[in-house]
């Protein structure tokens, strides 16, 4: 359905020129949704595959285990759309204080984002509100060290940004006023807690997504903290149990569409494709997510089985392999001090879940090793190993 303007221009000068800079209007949008039978399908097809995500994450051994690898895999994604190079193994490898050959600053900002979605994830569980004040303390982790940290981490713009385009005349779009970003973004608050009115979960979060990429609030950072506000409204309002969905991977095979969508959405008032792009993009999501957790859950039993045939040094080889399944890359001391078990006996064990495949040593050195377990990381890699241009936004911020 298409509608007027969502918003409204206002002038500003900027580089002694005449720009129109956008503000959107508050939501809920009007006239209301026009739900047709094909979107109400979708939206229905987009909670039962949420479900089908949600009682996977009940059937896997230990969903701790699982979660720090996606929650790291979704960190390298986000960073990527923003034109970050860094894998996961990078940021695997950044974590044990070895520095990857990658700019530090590209594996900082990643190490960063998993910073605050795990702050953003505890805040929720001590009952802090999804508000506009745990915002800015994402905000705040997510741009602490690196290049970010000159940008006004936790702090709303003070000054005047513009997506694509060398300058504000050229650009694609041009968000709302400095001035303007504590009222609009006080407004968005408003409808994330059903004021005016309530709205269903999943159409607040594809909502409020749209909303918050038009404000463009922060200096920097916007679109890490637009995708990581999907999963946290979701973890929050208890449609999922654990973070287990993240749409950077969807976002960016279809960035074209995504961009052309938000814009139409602003231009057009046409929220029902959008709604529509959004429901595909849970449903391809959540499917992919189940089938990667069913893939874990087969490889952690068939490298069980293989390990029980070692008999006499099985018990202490399982221990191993449950701490490599938290952590895939993992150095012998780091492995000592989880399981507790002797030096002798990790590096005996190693050696064993080596020979039968199920890792590999990655240095080719005597001393200062570091085990990777090669499948485990394979299956988690699935989606990130894209050509790099294939990361690259079509939106450059300008300060």
């Amino acid at each position: 359905m298409k509608r007027k303007l969502q918003g409204r221009y206002f002038p500003i000068a900027k580089t002694g020129e005449k720009v129109q800079a956008f503000i959107p209007d508050p939501l809920p949008p009007s006239p209301p949704i026009e739900w047709s039978s094909a979107l109400r399908e979708k939206f229905d097809q987009a909670l039962l595959a949420l479900g089908r995500l949600d009682s996977v994450a009940l059937l896997l051994p230990d969903t701790s285990l699982f979660l720090y690898m996606y929650v790291r895999k979704e960190a390298v994604l986000s960073s990527m759309i923003e034109g970050t190079q860094s894998s996961l193994s990078d940021l695997l490898l950044f974590e044990f204080e070895h520095q990857p050959n990658v700019p530090f600053d590209d594996v900082q900002e990643v190490s960063n984002y998993v910073a605050a979605l795990n702050h953003g994830l505890q805040r929720l569980s001590e009952d802090f509100p999804l508000s506009l004040c745990l915002l800015k303390e994402i905000h705040s982790v997510l741009l602490f060290k690196g290049r970010g940290k000159v940008s006004g981490p936790g702090e709303f713009r003070r000054s005047q940004t513009w997506i694509g385009g060398s300058r504000p005349g050229t650009a694609t779009f041009v968000p709302p006023p400095p001035e303007q970003v504590q009222k609009c973004m006080g407004k968005l608050e408003l409808f994330m807690h059903d004021i005016p009115e309530r709205t269903p979960v999943l159409i607040k979060a594809a909502l409020t997504h749209v909303q918050f990429e038009t404000i463009h609030p922060f200096l920097d950072g916007n679109g890490r903290l637009g995708r990581l506000m999907i999963t946290l409204l979701l973890c929050d309002q208890k449609v999922l149990k654990e973070p287990m969905l993240y749409l950077s991977l969807y976002f960016k095979t279809h960035r074209e569409r995504y961009h052309q969508l938000l814009n139409d959405v602003r231009i057009n008032g046409d929220w029902e494709n959008w709604l529509e792009f959004f429901a595909e993009a849970i449903i391809s999501t959540a499917t992919q997510a189940v089938e990667t957790a069913q893939q874990l859950m087969e490889l952690a039993a068939s490298a069980e089985q293989r390990i029980n045939k070692l008999k006499r040094i099985s018990g202490s080889a399982n221990l191993i392999h449950k701490a490599l399944l938290e952590r895939p890359i993992a150095s012998p001391n780091w492995i000592h001090e989880q399981t507790q078990l002797s030096p002798a006996t990790v590096n005996a064990c190693l050696r064993e879940l080596e020979r039968i495949g199920i890792i590999k040593e990655l240095t080719g050195q005597k001393r200062n090793r570091l085990y990777s377990y090669v499948q485990y990381i394979k299956i988690m890699n699935q989606g990130t190993e894209l050509p790099k241009q294939c990361f690259l936004t079509t939106e450059k911020l300008h300060l």
